[in-house]
């Protein structure tokens, strides 16, 4: 036997260390209160700050998805990098009704829809509110999945001759005319006099747009009312997602052919827009989880140097420990089992925070996209313990370490 080395006794059991190490934190409240408050704001943090952006990001694609996924959109314009559309530049030839014509007879194509839009003021008897005026043609509830409350939408005919018809939003048609039946009355829609024929069913708002104050105009109508010889939009739907690629090569071979072999549009499709906001939000979380970290870190730097002191205040202890024949790996993991202790306890308080401040603000502000996935709460109490392993490791060496007789000697 080596000289200083007390007789080996078995292997400390894990009641043991739980009992030991819960009494070492025990002894020192405050230390023990701070050390595992540290990492609860860290893991506090990154539970609310992952929680608002998955929250956001599912909110987002929500929106989105209320048009369906089998929609192409095109608009007049180059776009390489992004923008809007048709609003900055200019573009080499127009969008025209008989370019929506002509891609309405596609053979992948089920319903077109073509657009313009502006604002103006819609006035009924004394009363008037500026809203979102829509021209379309009358396949826009199919393309956009509106739906009709009562009356009718838009008639078909030919899109080139207007109609002094239109449909309000259902915000709009209470705001105007209350609880009265609007149907047959006439308003005034940007200094046009208009028959009302039609009240749309709620849609809410679409990011940040509210569907439901708007209203609802034949394309030519429109057309004139904002002095418009082009189209902003115009919109297609399509049986299946795996006709996407092969219906927008069409489109875009078709109005290339058209406009002198340029390709002065642009195709968006609902499914590519989708997919590309769910992997920015995806990086906007990941970064906000790698943000709220920071405050882990700094919480496992405090348990490390808790630990390292501690390990110094009870040198002695250490000592007679080795001395009545505890082994140095029993001694490592005492220390271990402290450190993850202060973690695990400290993740546990910082989770259920996290899910008490994320639902009181789900009451107090329900509009606020908040959501906590499962994983999360789990990557979050896993993160704990790992910091607890990471943070303990460098003490329990150093208490292993020492030598038991001159760890005796120490005061």
């Amino acid at each position: 036997m080596a000289p200083n080395q007390p007789p080996a006794r078995e292997d400390i059991s894990l009641q043991e260390l739980l009992r030991f190490s819960s009494g070492a934190l025990r002894a020192y409240p405050l230390r023990t209160g701070l050390s595992m408050l540290g990492i609860a704001i860290g893991v506090f943090a990154v539970v609310l700050l992952t929680s608002i952006g998955d929250g956001t990001r599912r909110y987002i694609l929500k929106e989105f998805t209320q048009f369906g996924t089998t929609i192409i959109a095109i608009n007049p314009g180059r776009v390489e990098t992004g923008g809007v559309p048709g609003l900055m530049g200019g573009t080499t030839q127009k969008l025209t009704i008989d370019d929506a014509e002509a891609i309405a007879r596609l053979p992948l194509v089920e319903h077109m829809v073509a657009i313009v839009m502006g604002s103006g003021n819609v006035e009924a008897v004394d009363r008037s509110r500026k809203v979102m005026i829509y021209g379309a043609t009358a396949n826009m509830p199919e393309v956009m999945k509106f739906t009709v409350g009562r009356g009718q939408f838009l008639p078909d005919g030919d899109p080139r001759r207007g109609a002094s018809v239109a449909v309000l939003g259902p915000k709009l048609k209470h705001e105007l005319f209350g609880d009265e039946n609007a149907l047959g009355k006439m308003v005034r829609i940007a200094g046009t006099r208009v028959r009302v024929i039609g009240i749309m069913h709620p849609k809410g708002r679409i990011l940040g747009m509210d569907i439901d104050d708007s209203a609802y105009v034949p394309l030519a109508t429109a057309m004139q009312m904002f002095n418009q010889d082009e189209l902003m939009e115009i919109d297609v739907t399509y049986a299946h997602e795996h006709m996407t690629d092969e219906l927008a090569a069409s489109i875009r071979r078709l109005l290339v052919s058209r406009h002198g072999d340029n390709e002065d549009f642009t195709l968006t499709t609902q499914t590519a827009m989708i997919e590309t906001f769910g992997k920015v939000m995806n990086v906007i979380t990941l970064g906000a989880g790698a943000i709220a970290m920071v405050s882990l870190i700094v919480g496992a730097i405090g348990i490390l140097t808790m630990m390292w002191i501690s390990v110094g205040e009870r040198t002695s202890e250490i000592g007679l420990l080795r001395a009545v024949g505890v082994r140095n790996r029993d001694i490592k993991r005492i220390f271990l089992v402290e450190a993850v202790m202060l973690t695990s306890v400290g993740g546990v308080i910082g989770v259920l925070l996290g899910l008490l401040v994320a639902t009181i603000s789900r009451v107090v502000l329900p509009g606020l996209p908040l959501r906590t996935p499962v994983i999360y709460l789990v990557a979050a109490m896993v993160m704990s313990l790992v910091v607890g392993v990471l943070s303990g490791l460098a003490p329990a060496q150093r208490a292993a370490a020492l030598d038991p007789v001159d760890a005796l000697r120490a005061d």
